[in-house]
């Protein structure tokens, strides 16, 4: 049994921004209007974030989680990402508890944020307990990320990773002057020309169920070093005008209580 991925379509730029007003997000609406996003730049926000927020990406971040039907999420980074994809869990949580209930997943719509920096950790939370009175489905872990390599080439991880087997990924952390040390004199931190090249998610490939979906904003040389590294059968899509990149796990289903989660899924 394959699954049958769903990419939503954008609305039009009011009724997005009536979309955040109405779950709540005012401060999310008016920050995104206050100045062009600048990923070069650390700009001074309203709620100390590193960069402007983008509504188009995390509307498409929160449909791509609801119309999916995702149960569990492993979030490497962490920000206003966080809290779209908490209230998107919260509303399947809602709609869809007693259906649940019937697969067989230990961590039923809860959120694993993994974060390399302790400032960004803190403002995550902050910005839950803001806007969230229930954070029972969140659990974060700090870790470190050093320079590594992965089966000789050579690249970042983080030393340690959630305890959990996530049905979405939504990679976008570390960043790439956290990382530490040196393989063979090479580190992507502090030079420009070094791109990002987490192996994480490999590492964890074969507990992955068919049906997991990884999305990757950017970070296009990680997703060439993923897409060229994956041993099982993933489908891959890129969408140039949000510049997201998305893996589909086809593998074959690993019996009778993968077939329930997929048909769960539709």
């Amino acid at each position: 049994m394959t699954y049958k991925f769903k990419y939503p379509k954008l609305p039009s730029r009011n009724k997005m921004e009536k979309f955040f007003l109405d779950l709540g997000l005012k401060d999310l609406v008016e920050l995104s209007k206050s100045k062009k996003l600048n990923k070069n730049l650390e700009a001074v926000t309203l709620l100390n974030q590193p960069y402007v927020p983008e509504l188009e990406d995390l509307y498409l971040i929160y449909k791509l989680v609801e119309i999916n039907k995702r149960t569990t999420i492993l979030e490497i980074g962490s920000g206003w990402s966080s809290l779209i994809i908490k209230l998107a869990l919260d509303k399947l949580k809602k709609n869809f508890t007693v259906d649940a209930k019937k697969l067989r997943r230990k961590n039923l719509f809860e959120i694993f944020i993994l974060e390399s920096e302790n400032k960004y950790l803190k403002t995550t939370k902050d910005l839950i307990k803001k806007y969230s009175i229930d954070t029972m489905n969140m659990k974060y872990l700090y870790s470190t990320s050093n320079m590594t390599t992965y089966d000789g080439q050579i690249c970042h991880e983080f030393n340690k990773l959630p305890n959990c087997n996530p049905d979405f990924i939504y990679l976008d952390g570390p960043g790439k002057d956290i990382v530490k040390k040196k393989i063979n004199n090479i580190t992507v931190s502090k030079n420009f020309d070094m791109p990002v090249m987490s192996c994480d998610i490999l590492k964890i490939e074969f507990f992955l169920i068919p049906g997991t979906i990884v999305l990757i904003d950017g970070r296009g040389a990680n997703t060439n070093f993923l897409r060229k590294n994956f041993k099982r059968k993933w489908e891959y899509k890129y969408f140039k005008k949000y510049d997201q990149h998305v893996f589909i796990l086809q593998d074959n289903s690993f019996g009778k209580i993968n077939d329930n989660l997929l048909k769960f899924y539709k």
